[in-house]
């Protein structure tokens, strides 16, 4: 069998030239958010010496994403979707070169760094829904989770390699070389958006001329819909039960026994297997199954957790969270497709705005979850138990909604007009 076939699908950079100047527009905001995400994680402490002024950054910066998500995904079903990204990126790359020049002042001001957190996160999130609510139109409904592949391998390694680069950058000529570069991530995408070309939003099949383009509309879509609805579903189990980011210092240290090395490890391994699935996703992307495929692998996250739970040793430890990368990769990309696929492109941007929504929000109450599980019943039990918690939600879900289960990405047939 060919290797060829294994490895990522390019067809969409192939056949969409708007796709492919929206690529690599988005792949220089991809490094210049991930450079500057981890100055400002390092310049905030150097200014503040405080870990809770750091976990108070990050929590200001989830906010500002899933406001900007929840507003974003309204933005991109009532108006051009390339109008809305250029007009947005405009004030963030003033916040880019504002936190530049503050980076290079004596004495940086750190208000202003929780203030850039806030707003930049904000503007990504209004920028999002549009980004992902045009790529059908783009690519076709076909290539939708070869697309998704593809920004997922781009995301993944920038999401490896970006701290890593950062911490040369800030060791070689400190954080306002970080913030510089993130600028010239920006000159990118303005760049390459000169290139692309309108992409509006398909309003033929409106219920009504007077339409909100609420998120009320969205939300009623989803309980109508059981293929959206479980891609929802299916989404939250790994990350609300079965995410332990947070206890990964403990674990490190108290299971592990291998101090700062270990943590650095097990923050990287879930990264590097999911990198390896996007740049081998070529078959996956084909699933004549894939409802079916991302029951499977969300349930291969739960007993990944499982594994990590009970393993000994690092070095086992690290290919369970190798594991859990990959399989998570797989069901992203065909969640993806499912959910693009199976939503009417009138509510395409606001369905995508509560996907990613809670996407944001489930992490964090998992790990808030983990940590107050992690006293009564211990690291490797709170682990464990996660773990189980998570396959049996995602048993549940493909168990009471074979319709997800029976999912394939062929495009279903256009809603009856409601009265």
């Amino acid at each position: 069998m060919s290797l060829r076939k294994h490895l990522v699908d390019t067809t969409p950079l192939r056949i969409s030239r708007d796709f492919r100047w929206l690529y690599i527009g988005r792949t220089g905001l991809l490094v210049g958010a991930m450079l500057t995400e981890t100055a400002l994680i390092w310049q905030i402490y150097q200014l503040s010496g405080s870990n809770l002024a750091v976990g108070a950054a990050a929590a200001s910066g989830g906010i500002g994403i899933v406001a900007g998500l929840l507003v974003g995904g309204v933005l991109a079903d009532r108006f051009d979707r390339r109008r809305i990204l250029v007009t947005v990126r405009v004030p963030g790359l003033l916040v880019a070169l504002a936190l530049l020049m503050n980076a290079l002042q004596d004495e940086p001001l750190l208000w202003f760094l929780f203030a850039a957190v806030v707003a930049d996160t904000f503007l990504a999130g209004l920028s999002i829904p549009a980004s992902f609510a045009a790529v059908p139109s783009l690519v076709g409904q076909e290539n939708v989770a070869a697309a998704s592949a593809l920004n997922g391998l781009t995301g993944q390694l920038t999401g490896v390699a970006g701290p890593a680069l950062a911490g040369i950058v800030i060791a070689a000529g400190g954080t306002e070389w970080c913030y510089a570069l993130n600028v010239v991530g920006f000159v990118v995408f303005a760049v390459a958006m000169v290139f692309v070309g309108p992409m509006p939003p398909d309003h033929s099949g409106d219920e009504k001329e007077s339409d909100s383009y609420s998120l009320k509309d969205a939300f009623a879509f989803v309980r109508r819909n059981k293929v959206v609805a479980g891609v929802l579903l299916i989404d939250i189990m790994p990350m609300l039960f079965a995410w332990p980011k947070g206890l990964f210092p403990a674990l490190a240290t108290e299971q592990f026994h291998g101090g700062s090395v270990a943590f650095g490890l097990l923050s990287a391994a879930a990264g590097v297997g999911a990198f390896l699935a996007a740049a081998f996703s070529g078959r996956v992307t084909k699933a004549a199954k894939p409802g079916l495929v991302v029951v499977i692998a969300a349930s291969l996250w739960g007993a990944a957790m499982v594994g990590l739970a009970l393993s000994p040793w690092l070095a086992l430890g690290l290919v369970f969270l190798a594991v859990s990368g990959a399989s998570d990769l797989v069901s992203e990309v065909l969640r993806t497709g499912l959910l693009q696929n199976h939503t009417p492109d009138r509510l395409r941007g606001r369905v995508t705005s509560l996907w990613l929504a809670q996407a944001t929000v489930s992490p964090a109450l998992g790990n808030l979850q983990a940590g107050a599980l992690a006293g009564p019943l211990g690291l490797g039990g709170a682990i464990l138990a996660g773990g189980i918690a998570c396959i049996a939600g995602v048993a549940v879900v493909g168990w009471r909604l074979p319709a997800f289960r029976r999912a394939t990405m062929e495009a279903p047939q256009p809603e009856p007009a409601a009265v």
